[in-house]
């Protein structure tokens, strides 16, 4: 029997999103030339320092606007869309992120219209995390684009490198689902709690496991 998610209306006690959002507006980070060298070479592949100190301003501004959006009211959904709006790459019309929330960089991050990212998920975005449009992540999930070399001497010396994600339109994906690095998962695809998406997932199935395996076409 073909699973329906449900229209996850708010839960009880917490403040229902607005219907629309201002969008994106201009910032300082979108006219920056340094700002676009680094997403460049992060974005690229290739094996990056950790302790590179052209990051550590953009590190420093991603903790002070966590900081701000975490110790948000639950109700005061206007001041964090504000905050998000500064601290994401892109937030469309009706998108909206609950707190906990937990980012590297910030301005990798681009969620989709009415995209719904619940309490306590992490994305880290060393590289592009996109996510399309009425998304559900579900709380607890993780989102990993950073990855180390399997050369201890690199490692110790915090050399990483990044692959980016991409999440389709209105894929579902469970409480405390991790996503690894380079992954794109298919649009209208469900991921049952728990599971651990190593691979790319097509459209319209659904896995569950870890690994996550495809259990069926939906």
């Amino acid at each position: 029997m073909k699973p329906t998610p449900p229209d996850t209306p708010p839960a009880p006690g917490l403040p229902t999103p607005p219907a629309t959002h201002p969008g994106p507006t201009a910032r300082a980070q979108d006219t920056d030339p340094a700002l676009d060298r680094i997403k460049a070479r992060l974005a690229s592949g290739e094996l990056y320092s950790a302790h590179d100190p052209d990051l550590l301003p953009y590190r420093q501004r991603c903790m002070e606007l966590l900081d701000q959006v975490n110790s948000t009211a639950l109700g005061d959904v206007r001041t964090r869309e504000r905050l998000l709006g500064d601290l994401l790459g892109r937030i469309e019309p009706g998108g909206w992120v609950m707190p906990r929330f937990l980012c590297e960089f910030g301005f990798f991050i681009e969620l989709g219209p009415r995209t719904r990212v619940n309490f306590d998920v992490m994305m880290l975005d060393c590289a592009p995390i996109t996510i399309g449009a009425d998304v559900l992540v579900a709380p607890r999930c993780q989102l990993f684009t950073a990855n180390h070399p399997f050369d201890p001497d690199l490692r110790r010396t915090m050399w990483e490198y990044a692959k980016p994600i991409t999440v389709g339109d209105r894929v579902w994906l469970g409480g405390g689902v991790t996503v690894l690095p380079g992954v794109t998962i298919g649009a209208d695809t469900v991921v049952g709690a728990g599971s651990v998406v190593t691979k790319d997932l097509p459209p319209k199935v659904l896995a569950v496991g870890n690994p996550a395996r495809i259990v069926r076409e939906l």
